[in-house]
């Protein structure tokens, strides 16, 4: 590569990995951990403004991102089993989490899931839980691609815009071993988060949105972004009719979540005027909401 190239393009890092009195610390994981505590910290702040208590989410954290992860790692490994369990695949590398592949589609899932168990032990109904936590969940994913850079992972097709990503030979595919960039596409989808998480605070600000439309508009906006960022991708994925099938469940996901949208709002669903379920606003002293 010549070096007006190098000038022109982001660079990997030179090592994902640093060795504390001989602990690893890894920057995928610490790019998880700090998009979980900013989940935390931003959720936390959007629940007591709909009249929740400091630190429920929190509580709700300590179910929610366990499965999560859980999640994410059982969608990744389901949707990639030949790097497990096929011809010269690792079984036991399917539970080294730190190595990356989390899918999002199963950390939402589980994830939402734990928040639903989380929110119930607080008294909270889990759509105006999820409203308020939704924003912190899409700036996390902003976070946690950052790990996929530390990684080398997920790159996009070979390019050579201004921006491309420099990608060392021993994590190239196979079909370019010669070819030194990619596309971003870790910093792409970081960016659109950012500007997902924008749109759900401006939206939810304008139209008083409530009932799970806040969580709705998350899923159609991040699917629409994500569908064409999947189109750019080159590592191995399965595909369905000539297309990836990551791309499938955004189509689907986008057209149930808008379909969610155009139902709740003609039904004139709007904010809760409280995010807890009946049983519990009738017994908690008012005072205690926050």
């Amino acid at each position: 590569m010549t070096p007006e190239v190098l000038l022109a393009s982001i660079p990997s890092p030179a090592e994902g990995v640093w060795h504390l009195g001989g602990f690893p610390i890894r920057g995928y994981a610490l790019c998880i951990v700090a998009g979980i505590l900013l989940a935390i910290v931003v959720g936390d702040r959007r629940l007591v403004a709909r009249g929740g208590k400091p630190g429920q989410v929190a509580d709700i954290a300590m179910w929610a991102v366990p499965m999560g992860i859980l999640g994410g790692r059982l969608y990744h490994v389901i949707t990639t089993p030949d790097d497990y369990f096929g011809d010269g695949g690792k079984p036991l590398d399917a539970l080294k989490i730190w190595e990356g592949g989390l899918g999002i589609w199963g950390a939402v899932a589980l994830g939402a899931v734990g928040a639903w168990i989380g929110a119930r032990q607080a008294g909270l109904a889990w759509p105006p839980v999820a409203d308020s936590v939704v924003v912190g969940v899409v700036l996390a994913q902003a976070a946690g691609r950052w790990g996929n850079w530390f990684n080398q992972e997920l790159y996009g097709r070979a390019t050579d815009l201004p921006w491309a990503l420099e990608i060392d030979p021993e994590n190239r595919p196979r079909a370019t071993p010669d070819v030194a960039t990619y596309h971003p596409t870790f910093l792409y989808e970081s960016l659109w988060c950012l500007l997902v998480a924008g749109l759900l605070v401006w939206a939810d600000r304008r139209f008083d949105l409530g009932h799970g439309q806040v969580f709705a508009l998350y899923i159609a906006a991040y699917c629409t972004g994500r569908f064409w960022i999947e189109a750019l991708r080159v590592d191995e994925a399965h595909e369905i009719a000539g297309m990836r099938l990551n791309n499938w469940v955004s189509i689907l996901l986008f057209v149930a979540a808008l379909a969610y949208l155009v139902v709740s709002r003609r039904r004139g669903d709007r904010r809760e005027p409280t995010p807890y379920l009946p049983e519990a606003s009738a017994v908690a002293p008012s005072g205690e909401r926050g």
